[in-house]
């Protein structure tokens, strides 16, 4: 079976399940799939990077997007609908496949996957320096399922930052205020 041609980013887009069955087709004909997953909140050069780097580690790549429910970054966020960050992400020619997650976290979609490849960023390299504190659990999930882990490495951007310095939710003045603080 040859993988379906995928053109349109909506396309891209699929529920977990039917992206389930679509990696069971792939892998029957040898296909090595790598995983990402965060919020994608304000997709930046950073992302792109990254995305394109974990792309280079097999021959499918898909990103799954954390829920809007279970975004947890300030006020006013996520500051796009995780339908939009998915579309977003769909949009770049290297990524494969996008899916919104069904859970806080990639655990549980690890598990489902089963990537041959679970690809995090720099950032996420050191345990003790992990802002979720998820990625030790994440770590567990991918050996659980005979996978490996891998990090990218290249410009480490923050969206959380970028937004709150670019796109800040507060007034001049209130930012002023605060920032004696």
């Amino acid at each position: 079976m040859t993988k379906p041609h995928v053109n349109k980013t909506r396309d891209k887009i699929k529920s977990l399940e039917q992206l389930a069955k679509t990696i069971t087709s792939l892998r029957a004909e040898s296909k090595k799939m790598v995983h990402c997953h965060g919020v994608f909140d304000l997709l930046h050069i950073g992302h792109i990077r990254h995305f394109e780097q974990a792309k280079k580690l097999g021959d499918t790549l898909v990103v799954t997007v954390t829920p809007d429910r279970y975004v947890n970054k300030g006020p006013h966020r996520p500051a796009f609908t995780e339908d939009l960050r998915a579309e977003a992400i769909a949009a770049l020619d290297c990524v494969d496949y996008v899916a919104i997650n069904n859970w806080p976290t990639a655990v549980e979609t690890i598990k489902l996957l089963k990537p041959d490849i679970y690809a995090k960023g720099a950032d996420y390299k050191d345990a003790a320096k992990d802002h979720t504190g998820k990625i030790i659990d994440e770590e567990a999930a991918v050996k659980a399922v005979g996978s490996k882990i891998a990090f990218t490495e290249d410009i480490t951007f923050s969206s959380s930052s970028l937004i709150n310095k670019h796109l800040p939710v507060f007034s001049a003045e209130v930012r002023e205020y605060l920032s004696n603080f």
